[in-house]
């Protein structure tokens, strides 16, 4: 059941991504661009999430994990900081 809950919140994750994006390129307002490059890094640690419960349940991969969501949190950081209006 896990593996659910693991996946929806990727697909979820890349859906906001995809979205964010798009706002992006029709507007241009900069902090879109930063919130979705955070949710592609969301996206891309709930993926090393499945792989690391569901797919390889022997192999730690919770430093990679927090690696590859802190650089998404900061880069979010980084817009909300440095981008401010």
């Amino acid at each position: 059941m896990g593996w659910i809950v693991y996946t929806l919140c990727a697909l979820t994750a890349a859906l906001c991504a995809v979205l964010l994006l798009q706002s992006y390129a029709r507007s241009r307002y900069r902090l879109l661009l930063w919130s979705g490059m955070c949710f592609a890094g969301l996206t891309l640690n709930n993926l090393l999430l499945v792989l690391d419960k569901v797919l390889l349940p022997d192999v730690d991969l919770s430093v990679w994990r927090s690696a590859v969501a802190l650089a998404a949190m900061a880069t979010l950081l980084y817009g909300l900081v440095w981008e401010a209006e």
